[in-house]
């Protein structure tokens, strides 16, 4: 199924040509909001007796657009007068200011999406969008559920619900309160995230479901753009909910979950005791071979072992690199980061990695470790870790990420060998785990 403009693009000049001739100049002028005309699949909604109609899409995938027009659908009659099938609309997002600089002001908002004469006005003082037929739309943050108590609508369009921190409550209070008009629908645009709540809705039998990838609307996005997110993103399981939109499910047995992960990342690191780079080398270095894993943490080592903290800073991990390329990568590492040692697995090269490493730089504070039990059961203990709330994330780790999502009880899912997990569990064990070990209370003995 195409939209109308993809088809006009499609047919001969002439035939577009005669098209727009038989057009008359209101019709020139109102085409630019008739959204079926121009409108991709997904952003209809489906038809059939719903409540809840969830628009699951990639970045850019043009969710809010799909919504506005939704919202004037509901709102809008044949004239800009005449009543529409809803007068009392709710808009959530996660905050105030998102709600308005996005559904509302946005590029793709009510506002811009509205023909002049059917334009609503914003005020200001009560939160509200009022159209020409007096039809309104109230805005309601996900940061205050108990402001729904007490209003009533007959729709409501709700913004990217998989990221609110109070969803199960805002979503219950917004439920109470669609009990207007003879059947209250609510349309969702989320990126698609692995929450409970979303996956309760997406079950429910009143719920339709459409879904589209950011490549969808490649035609509205810069191709700068799509080139950037392609090249970082393209095969790893963020690419795949942010990009490609998909709800992906928690491997069974996972060690860590992207929504644990996304609960610990910090925009930037507190003061940090010890620093250091840890390298799982790959076995071969070609262009085929496994990735050089080498990960940058600190720590705070302050009080008992349980007050401990670690905070993981960076991911430099190479692909199909030469053993010289990642030796010079983890020490320019070491050198950015003020980092104390340099920790590397031994498995593989033996003597021939510290040997690799000091030819670099003879006074490389080096210490090599090897690896006597399996990968899942030296990640466990890492992985508890960050289950007591002791491990943060700066942001931009996405690949280290996606390859923790995928280790599980029973070993890891993806392809090719954990690499940057491997670095990841070999740093946290020399920040934390190891020095907790050695560490004793003093014992006072009796006289």
């Amino acid at each position: 199924m195409r939209s109308g403009a993809d088809w006009i693009a499609s047919v001969p000049l002439d035939y577009q040509t005669s098209f727009l001739s038989d057009l008359d100049d209101a019709q020139i002028l109102a085409l630019p909001y008739v959204f079926e005309f121009w409108a991709l699949p997904h952003q209809l909604p489906p038809e059939g007796d719903w409540r809840s109609w969830v628009i699951l899409g990639g970045r850019g995938a043009g969710k809010t657009r799909a919504g506005s027009e939704w919202i004037r659908s509901q709102v809008e009659g044949p004239r800009p007068t005449d009543p529409g099938r809803a007068s009392r609309v709710a808009l959530v997002g996660e905050t105030i200011d998102q709600v308005r600089e996005v559904m509302i002001f946005g590029e793709s908002g009510i506002m811009a999406c509205s023909p002049p004469d059917r334009r609503p006005r914003w005020e200001e003082s009560r939160r509200r969008l009022v159209w020409p037929n007096e039809a309104h739309a109230k805005v309601f943050s996900a940061h205050d559920p108990d402001s729904l108590r007490g209003p009533q609508f007959e729709a409501a369009w709700v913004d990217e619900l998989a990221k609110w921190k109070k969803a199960e409550e805002t979503w219950d209070n917004l439920q109470f309160s669609l009990r207007l008009g003879d059947s209250p629908r609510q349309c969702i645009t989320t990126t698609p995230r692995n929450i409970p709540l979303l996956r309760s809705i997406l079950e429910n039998d009143g719920t339709v479901v459409t879904h589209a990838p950011t490549e969808a609307n490649r035609a509205n996005l810069a191709p700068s753009f799509m080139e950037a997110v392609r090249a970082r993103y393209a095969g790893t399981r963020l690419g795949r909910q942010e990009l490609q939109g998909e709800f992906l499910e928690e491997s069974e047995g996972a060690l860590w979950t992207l929504g644990a992960i996304e609960t610990v990342r910090i925009d930037k690191p507190p003061p940090l005791d010890r620093i250091v780079v840890a390298i799982d080398p790959p076995v071969s270095g070609h262009s085929g071979s496994d990735e050089c894993g080498i990960i940058v943490a600190g720590a705070q080592i302050r009080g008992s072992p349980q007050e401990w903290r670690a905070v993981v800073l960076a991911d430099a991990s190479l692909q199909g690199a030469a053993p010289t390329a990642w030796a010079e990568a983890a020490i320019t590492a070491m050198e950015t980061h003020g980092a104390d040692r340099l920790v590397a697995e031994v498995n593989q090269g033996g003597d021939l990695v510290e040997t690799l490493i000091r030819q670099i730089d003879p006074m490389v504070p080096f210490r090599a470790v090897r690896a006597t039990r399996g990968k899942v059961a030296r990640a466990e203990p890492v992985a508890a870790l960050y289950e007591q709330g002791r491990v943060r994330h700066l942001r931009g780790l996405e690949r280290l990420e996606d390859q923790m999502c995928r280790m599980t009880a029973h070993g890891y899912e993806g392809k090719g060998s954990p690499d940057r997990v491997d670095a990841l569990v070999w740093a946290i064990h020399d920040l934390l785990i190891a020095p907790a070990a050695k560490w004793r209370r003093p014992r006072v003995r009796g006289l």
